[in-house]
């Protein structure tokens, strides 16, 4: 063939390539335009099955939204490569991040500073403090409890010796995990934590470590609880070479995976484990309602988990899937609701925002209200029982007393929601869900504010405490979590405690009684609602002293009122509590209709409001 021919021919068929490569440079260009917004994920390793789990699940709910990029790293069990790998993802401009830690002490300012940023998701793990914009999680220190549980039960009435092999101890959830585990031991008389050791979630080193330990120890156990299922199989390895096979083994994440929890249990090399949700599927659904700015965005979902043992593991080997599964139904639920009363503007503002949702949400609603009285909840209960509604939400008026009412309810197959309370009881399958604030957060907020605020770490601040209902959650909660952060300062001293009920005139009447005592000694109250805030700020005045500047007032709601108070100066700093649950409380009702297991707690997203940002947000405020 003539040279020149073939010359022609190469140099159209390097043409027809270059054209190809542009074309598909346009159409991969074309696409990356297409793409609304992009998410960056933050895994410290891809080693255990849970972390895969996460992942799998992250990627497989991601690929049924085609506006999305998502970027994932994988820091190998490394922090620093971690702490660097987020500094690549927001260098590449992502709009959203999605990070499960291993180390909660390293990670916290680094997530503290994206999240000045961009909207951060802390997934699985937790970190310290509220600097995130949603947590998707369990509850570890239950966990802990029900390995506890799990642990009187394998050993019975003989009880034993435990070693309790921990996660990192710079992580949150072994902190938590262990705490709930001894707290819980620790009552039993016939068993006995022998020996601790820290495997840092690495099956590898629980292994090493154990069989390190038992050459040389004179005590055997008789279980040993592993914070994850990778070390319980460390564990299980340690053994196995040390030809032991009598001592019972608790392990956790309950992975259907190669090693994973539920196999290990199916093949017997570990006697319990329970089913850890890795929150990979919500945190695309939530993070895609972040970046369209949805509103209803709470702080934190609590994930339910399930304990699997030798007995059940069949069970959830056929039923696995029932867990998420979600059955169509357009029947309208209907939805029975006991208020507890009308004690407050927060209340009001409850109970509206309830109506309204169940209007938008075409669901049937029935609300009476028991106006501060237990006796008539239980009864109003009782009757939506009879009439058989779909689902009952309450909100307790204290914690204890419920558990005879709501055996009734789940005998007939009614679910229950616990709204804006939690309650105290024997059996907790008792209630499905539970809607409404961290309690305890709350105080630590206003004392944290007390600390922040106060001259110096050796002048006496005198603090009169202005308490809520006498055994109810929020009474109970924002007093611990007020002590939890006041009790490392000395100087901070609570002087007197009084119960004013959550009301106006009850606070006012209270610290009436504060002043004829106390009067100028008083340096702060610190108020469990704004409606008793209210009451003292009358009383102050009528004393005949300037409130928020001759006794800073701090308080827990930041409703209107608060906001006036704030505004005129006589409040000096408000803790939110967010009373419109309406919308979550009528979708998990929906939910439920539907057959779909919902998050065990879901924790609202709530701010805190000084004098000057009160008078830049109180046109917004509706309730």
């Amino acid at each position: 063939m003539n040279k020149r021919i073939v010359t022609t021919i190469m140099l159209f068929v390097a043409l027809m390539i270059c054209l190809v490569f542009v074309i598909l440079f346009q159409s991969n260009s074309h696409t990356e335009t297409e793409v609304d917004y992009v998410i960056g994920v933050s895994q410290p390793n891809l080693l255990e099955p849970w972390q895969i789990s996460m992942n799998e699940e992250i990627q497989e709910e991601a690929s049924k939204y085609h506006n999305i990029r998502v970027i994932y790293t994988d820091a190998a069990q490394n922090t620093q490569k971690q702490i660097d790998d987020i500094k690549t993802l927001k260098g590449y401009d992502i709009d959203l991040l999605i990070v499960s830690v291993e180390d909660s002490i390293a990670m916290t300012p680094v997530i503290s500073k994206a999240y000045n940023e961009i909207p951060v998701i802390v997934l699985g793990r937790g970190v310290e403090g509220y600097n995130y914009t949603l947590y998707i999680g369990t509850d570890h220190f239950l966990i802990g409890e029900m390995a506890a549980e799990a642990t009187t039960n394998l050993l019975g009435n003989q009880g034993g010796n435990v070693i309790e092999v921990q996660g990192l101890t710079s992580a949150v959830q072994a902190e938590e995990r262990s705490r709930g585990f001894r707290e819980n031991i620790n009552q039993m008389k016939n068993i006995k934590i022998i020996n601790t050791l820290v495997a840092n979630w690495q099956r590898d080193k629980a292994e090493d470590e154990l069989k390190a330990l038992l050459k040389k120890s004179n005590d055997q156990p008789d279980l040993i609880y592993a914070h994850n299922d990778a070390m319980a199989l460390g564990v299980y390895k340690a053994l196995h070479s040390l030809d032991i096979d009598h001592i019972k083994i608790i392990g956790s994440d309950g992975v259907d995976k190669p090693n994973g929890g539920l196999q290990l249990v199916k093949q017997k090399k570990i006697d319990t484990t329970f089913i850890t949700p890795t929150g990979g599927k919500q945190a695309i659904h939530y993070a895609i309602r972040i970046l369209e700015e949805d509103t209803e965005i709470p702080k934190k979902i609590i994930l339910r988990n399930h304990e699997v043992s030798s007995q059940n593991v069949e069970d959830f080997y056929h039923n696995r899937n029932d867990l998420t599964s979600h059955i169509e139904n357009d029947e309208k639920v209907t939805l029975g609701f006991a208020q507890v009363g009308n004690e407050s503007a927060w209340r009001s503002a409850n109970t509206e925002s309830i109506i309204k949702a169940a209007e938008q949400e075409n669901v049937d609603l029935q609300l009476i209200n028991a106006n501060n009285n237990q006796e008539k909840q239980i009864a109003i209960i009782r009757d939506f029982i009879k009439q058989g509604v779909d689902v009952i939400a309450f909100s307790p008026m204290v914690e204890n007393g419920w558990d005879e009412v709501l055996q009734e309810a789940k005998d007939a197959g009614i679910p229950v929601i616990l709204c804006d309370r939690e309650i105290k009881v024997q059996d907790d399958s008792l209630w499905t869900s539970f809607i409404g604030s961290d309690f305890v957060e709350e105080g630590r907020r206003a004392a944290q504010w007390v600390v922040d605020h106060k001259e110096s770490n050796t002048e006496t601040v005198n603090i009169i405490e202005l308490e809520g209902t006498k055994s109810s959650a929020p009474a109970t909660d924002r007093k611990q979590g007020f002590k939890e952060v006041s009790e490392h300062h000395p100087n901070l001293h609570i002087i007197d405690s009084l119960s004013g009920d959550f009301t106006l005139g009850k606070g006012k009447e209270m610290m009436e009684k504060a002043l004829q005592q106390f009067g100028s000694e008083i340096d702060i109250v610190y108020s469990h609602n704004d409606d008793m805030a209210i009451g003292a700020i009358e009383a102050i005045e009528e004393y005949g002293l300037q409130p928020g500047f001759d006794i800073k007032i701090i308080s827990i709601d930041a409703t209107n009122k608060a906001f006036k108070a704030l505004s005129a100066g006589k409040l000096n700093f408000t803790v939110e509590c967010n009373p419109l649950l309406g919308p979550q409380i009528m979708q998990a009702a929906k939910e439920l209709k539907n057959g779909t297991e919902i998050p065990m707690k879901i924790i609202t997203s709530e701010e805190t409001f000084t004098q000057e940002e009160a008078k830049k947000e109180i046109k917004k405020r509706n309730y």
